[in-house]
């Protein structure tokens, strides 16, 4: 893939170096060159210096052959407005912008942009390890909206079903392990210690079942 990365601040270096490894051709834009010391040593990308908003600067990043941008500097203005050009004058068919102020995310929802809040997505991760930690999230989708998350049945859930652990609540069982070994379970499926339980909800759903866990 052709990408550009907006912004070289640590999280656009580490993405920029994380697709570079994978083989990706990328280009680099930040407006301060030093920025660019932020990149791993062994960066092979190509460096542009300049303000995102010139043409001029999105030429010589090859915006027109890229497949994919990444907008990701410190400002949810700039982020917004050059996500909106990428995708709507330059027709890139994979625009994803980086959230800092949650406010924001109505704006870049209504420009139809691809969205990571890390603000939201970072506080949502560290409650749940604070309120829930016998229940660990393994997947989040979009910024948090609905998750998969793995729960290992305890000593006292042992003999019980499936359905008893997973009442009438906005979940989906999504895989149970036993002994190494994964399948798609029924809803009467008889739990065992140490089975492990892969299942899809909201965070409404998840404290809900927290609730449960802890008063069965």
């Amino acid at each position: 893939m052709n990408v550009i990365v907006i912004g070289c601040g640590r999280f656009g270096a580490e993405l920029a170096s994380r697709l570079c490894r994978k083989g990706h051709q990328v280009s680099v834009i930040d407006q301060a060159a030093a920025a660019f010391e932020n990149l791993d040593p062994d960066f092979r990308g190509r460096l542009v210096e300049g303000d995102v908003l010139s043409q001029d600067v999105l030429h010589r990043a090859g915006i027109e052959h890229a497949d994919g941008v990444a907008v990701v500097t410190n400002s949810d203005t700039l982020n917004a407005v050059v996500g909106h050009v990428a995708r709507t004058v330059y027709h890139v068919p994979n625009v994803v912008v980086r959230n800092y102020d949650p406010a924001w995310r109505p704006t870049y929802e209504a420009f139809g942009l691809q969205v990571v809040s890390s603000v939201s997505w970072g506080a949502q991760r560290v409650e749940d390890l604070l309120v829930q930690p016998d229940i660990r999230t393994v997947f989040s989708a979009g910024n948090g909206e609905i998750e998969i998350y793995e729960f290992r049945v305890p000593p006292r859930w042992h003999g019980r079903k499936l359905n008893e652990l997973l009442p009438d609540l906005p979940c989906g069982v999504v895989a149970l392990t036993r002994a190494g070994r994964a399948s798609l379970p029924t809803c009467d499926v008889t739990l065992e210690t140490d089975d492990v339980v892969y299942f899809s909800t909201t965070l409404e759903g998840v404290q809900a079942l927290h609730r449960l866990f802890k008063e069965g």
